[in-house]
């Protein structure tokens, strides 16, 4: 067997939906911790509606540190919860949420190794609860 390799990629590519927007669920929630000790909610969302229904349009997170409460809370307005105040949460409490999220393809090169991976993201502010309501910031 003739194989011509020189025209494939050496990429790791793990979108399973292509750049866009999403109605999502919050399928799973992972608590984990950050570098520096803060806490830190890992969320799979999952597609519900549409040609993409029931894949994982990105896993993306939010942490409990001083610099990461701006984005929280705007995440977690955006699954509907009151961020006017003082609020108790816990992982379990995501789950099942649905909001619209903008997911684009993050393409990197390990400095080290020189690996190329493409990645889901979500941008900071790439959530909404109405799809209107996306790039509105």
């Amino acid at each position: 067997m003739d194989v011509d390799f020189s025209r494939v990629e050496d990429i790791e590519d793990y979108l399973s939906v292509p750049e866009g927007h999403y109605h999502v669920r919050v399928a799973e929630v992972r608590e984990g911790w950050t570098r520096e000790g803060d806490v830190r909610y890992a969320m799979r969302l999952e597609v519900i509606e549409g040609e993409y229904a029931g894949r994982t349009a990105a896993w993306d997170g939010i942490s409990f540190s001083e610099r990461g409460l701006k984005r929280a809370k705007f995440v977690l307005g955006a699954l509907g919860f009151d961020t006017s105040g003082r609020i108790e949460i816990e992982p379990g409490d995501l789950t099942g949420r649905e909001l619209w999220a903008e997911v684009i393809a993050e393409d990197r090169v390990d400095p080290t190794t020189a690996q190329r991976t493409i990645r889901p993201r979500v941008p900071f502010t790439g959530y909404a609860a109405q799809p209107e309501d996306l790039g509105k910031r």
